[in-house]
């Protein structure tokens, strides 16, 4: 069964991240926050194209649904700030 730090892995192994957390305990819908310089003057779409390069083709095979949010180091700050 797929597990949150299982994902986790495959994220940070594969793409330059500053803050990964995922959630998700039925090993198939999973939520994610990932913090990396790689999203700098990238849409959204591209972001997320990122994280599902880093998790190889296992979306279509082992994990049924991850919703995520994408931000740079600076987005990442203001959110902290604003949870305050």
């Amino acid at each position: 069964m797929i597990t949150s730090d299982y994902i986790k892995e495959c994220i940070t192994t594969s793409l330059p991240c500053e803050w990964v957390g995922v959630e998700g305990d039925d090993g198939r819908h999973f939520s994610a926050v990932i913090v990396s310089e790689q999203f700098r003057g990238k849409s959204m779409i591209q972001q997320h194209q990122l994280v599902y390069r880093a998790l190889r083709g296992k979306m279509e095979q082992e994990i049924h649904a991850l919703s995520m949010k994408t931000l740079t180091p600076e987005q990442w700050a203001e959110y902290q700030q604003a949870k305050r």
